[in-house]
């Protein structure tokens, strides 16, 4: 589990609207080594956000259809989607993590917490500056998982 600093300022994000990276973003290389990396997990099926801009992509999962608490998801009531990674433009992603876990990165200044959220488990998490941080990045998506299967708390 990371616990490591994220180095340098946090990026300006949008306080209006959907909540977006606004600078800082990840290059065009970057965001799509993320998006392959992502959707390259283990049971894990790209579809279209149910809650997010038509850019964004869901991470749904191949073995978890429903969600185990409206705390692990994105869309609570609809079908599971745990993480959805933002277009090429905005590069963030949003994820479901214990209130906990994502406090902590917070502090660590990897994320914040989701502007329209209402269970005290939805994150922003910024988008990688360096392949170092999308290594971590994706570390962040394998752990939302883990949360939305029930595999971790």
């Amino acid at each position: 589990m990371i616990t490591e600093q994220r180095t340098g300022a946090r990026p300006r994000v949008s306080t209006e609207g959907p909540q977006g990276q606004l600078t800082q973003q990840s290059s065009p290389e970057l965001w799509g080594q993320l998006v392959a990396r992502t959707f390259g997990l283990h049971s894990v099926i790209e579809g279209h956000s149910q809650v997010s801009p038509a850019s964004s992509r869901a991470v749904f999962l191949l073995d978890k259809v429903d969600e185990r608490a409206p705390e692990t998801s994105l869309a609570p009531g609809q079908r599971l989607e745990p993480v959805h990674l933002h277009g090429v433009f905005d590069t963030s992603l949003h994820l479901c993590l214990s209130a906990n876990r994502g406090q902590q990165l917070t502090e660590l200044g990897w994320g914040e917490p989701h502007q329209y959220e209402d269970f005290g488990s939805a994150f922003m998490i910024y988008g990688p500056r360096t392949i170092a941080e999308l290594d971590i990045v994706v570390s962040f998506i394998e752990e939302s998982i883990s949360f939305a299967r029930g595999s971790v708390s």
